[in-house]
Formats: C-alpha cells, structure tokens, sequence
C-alpha cells in the first residue's frame, strides 16, 4: 500500500456518529484517493412477502434501497470539498457484500468504525468485523473514535523471527504500510516483537534445563532479529520494542505506554476448523486492542470469497 487510490468507508445506519467515514476523509485529503461510501441494507420481512407478486417485491426493494440512498447522500453533502460517491447494496451478509465490492471493483482499503462498550470503553468486534479480518483481500482499517494527532505513533506488530516465506514477506509488508501511513499522518513508527517465555514444563521434566540461560538465548535472538529487520527500514534499535509475553499481552501494552494511534498488523486469514481449533494469534491481539486497527494480508491473498 505505497498509495490509496480507492477507498471503501463502511457505513453503519444504525450509527449516528460515523468515525469511519471521517477517518476516511483525513485520509483522502492527505493521499488524494476517492471515497465510495458504502451501504448494505437488508428487510427480513422481505422474506415474508411470498405471497405478493414480483413487481411488488421489487418495488418494496427499491423503495428500502432509495430511503438509505438519500439517506446517505444527506450525510455526504456536508463534505462537498471531498469527492465522496454512494453505494447501497441490498445483501443479507454484509461482510460478502463488502468483500464481493472490493474484489469487483478494485478497491486499495477499507474502512469501518468499530462498535465500543460503554460501561467498558472496550472496542467490540462484530461477526462482520472478524469475517473482514479473515477473508478480505484489501488492508482494514477499523476505527475507533479518538482523532490521530499530530506527531503521534504507529505501532507495526512483526514475527521478526519467523523463516516461515510468508511470514518473511507479511513483516516487509507491515512495515513498508506503516510507514506510508507515518508520512501521511506525520507520525512516528515503532515496531513490537512479543518472544515467548520459558516452557514450565520443559523446566520441570529435564533437571540439566537451564530455565535462566534458555530466557536470555530466545531474547537475544529475537532483539538482534528485530534490530535488524528494522534496520533494513532505516529504524533505529530505539524505535524496537522486543518484550517478553504472549503477543496478544505485549503489543496492547506497548500500545498504550506509546498513546499509539494504530497498530499495524498481519493477518494469515484461516477459516474453517483450523481456525476455531488453533485460533488465530491476530484476532486475539485485534481484540485486546484499544486503539485504530490496520488488518493486513500476505501478498497474493486470495479470498475464499473470490470467484474462480
């Protein structure tokens, strides 16, 4: 994503306030993209309608459609200095709707609000939200309600560790968005690698293990890998975060020790049972999050949503 031509903002109707399309705004001002805000709309009752003929159930579409198109167009009309076009789509699952529109007509990100709690201030992650993050080609990004600030901080989350090919190209890829991102919002980025702690049980079930020296042999790996990862993106070893715990632990940390504005980070895309077997490290992180989320592919993603 070295630039943003087309983006999606989704918008929620049952929202008054719409951070999304705002975010969306910002965003197309500083990289000159278009923005398509986008709809789905769905009346159950239409199911019910059975008994009508043809012409009145598609009147009855039409008229649900054009109510949230104009609708829409009012919200739009108070940014006339920003090239903002409509689409509302009648679909029963938002999330195919979202992901069929991206793939049809080329979009290079997406943007939707997140929902937060308010007795908790904690972000809440619908279904549609986890399908984007699971099968969405484009990067996601889900917004939640402070402004970015000038001079603030992006956080990019990296395996720097990893030999896995893929993995490799997802840590260039996260970075390399990151740090077009920092130049659009004028911001500093950082990067966190969580390393995991010594394994009780290998403790316990081998006397001669040495516990101490093990810790120290992983953290050094994992700081001289970051470092040099970074490097190779002209960061300097200041701007690495190499700390010890379950990613899903550190990197909301790190994230509010540095008021981090969005974190940035990969996502391989399982579904099915693997999925709800193994889990999906990002989601767990996604969701501990307090702040903006940029929800990133491999490259050569292919969605399972994607017609052959």
């Amino acid at each position: 994503m070295n630039t943003i031509k087309r983006i999606l903002a989704v918008i929620d109707p049952t929202k008054d306030d719409h951070h999304g399309l705002a975010r969306s705004i910002d965003l197309a001002k500083k990289s000159g993209a278009s923005i398509t805000a986008f709809m789905t709309v769905y009346d159950f009752s239409y199911e019910m309608t059975t008994m009508l003929s043809f012409e009145e159930r598609e009147a009855m579409r039409k008229a649900v459609i054009n109510d949230r198109e104009l609708w829409l167009k009012d919200i739009i009309s108070t940014y006339p200095d920003v090239n903002i076009t409509t689409q509302v789509v009648w679909h029963n699952r938002p999330f195919e709707a979202i992901i069929n529109t991206v793939i049809e007509q080329e979009y290079d990100l997406v943007v939707k609000s997140t929902h937060q709690h308010g007795a908790l201030k904690s972000v809440i992650f619908t279904p549609t939200d986890w399908h984007l993050v699971r099968k969405c080609p484009t990067p996601v990004l889900f917004v939640k309600e402070m402004a970015w600030p000038e001079q603030g901080n992006i956080l990019a989350a990296v395996n720097a560790v990893s030999e896995n090919d893929e993995h490799v190209a997802l840590n260039k890829r996260i970075i390399k968005d990151a740090q077009f991102l920092c130049e659009l919002a004028n911001a500093k980025l950082n990067l966190v690698n969580a390393y995991p702690a010594t394994p009780i049980n290998i403790a316990i079930e081998i006397p001669e293990f040495n516990p101490g020296l093990y810790n120290e042999s992983v953290k050094k790996h994992h700081i001289e890998s970051t470092n040099e990862l970074a490097k190779t993106f002209s960061l300097t070893n200041e701007q690495c975060f190499i700390e010890e715990g379950l990613p899903e632990d550190v990197i909301p940390d790190v994230a509010n020790r540095l008021n981090s504005e969005l974190v940035v980070i990969g996502t391989v895309g399982r579904t099915g049972l693997s999925a709800a077997l193994v889990g999906n490290t990002a989601e767990h992180v996604i969701d501990s999050l307090d702040c903006d989320v940029l929800a990133l592919k491999p490259d050569g993603y292919v969605s399972p949503l994607a017609k052959s």
